[in-house]
């Protein structure tokens, strides 16, 4: 983990939430499989705002259901 915390992509918890498969989510939001799956994973190092918004739309949430911000242990 970096010194300054790090990002933390919720959406494989949010697609089981929402009861919705990742082929689904894959053709509503016109993404390739391997690209949600990388998502689920927490592989991802560069975000996509566009793509952000096609997942926050089809899942109908917020930004914030999708993404969390979890600082150091120890860090302010």
């Amino acid at each position: 983990m970096n010194p300054y915390g790090t990002i933390k992509i919720k959406l494989d918890a949010l697609l089981k939430e929402k009861g919705l498969s990742k082929n689904k989510l894959s053709h509503r939001a016109e993404m390739q499989r391997t690209q949600i799956n990388n998502y689920c994973k927490n592989e991802i190092t560069r975000l996509d705002i566009d793509v952000l918004a096609r997942i926050c739309s089809v899942l109908d949430c917020k930004i914030e259901d999708l993404l969390e911000f979890v600082p150091t242990e120890g860090g302010e």
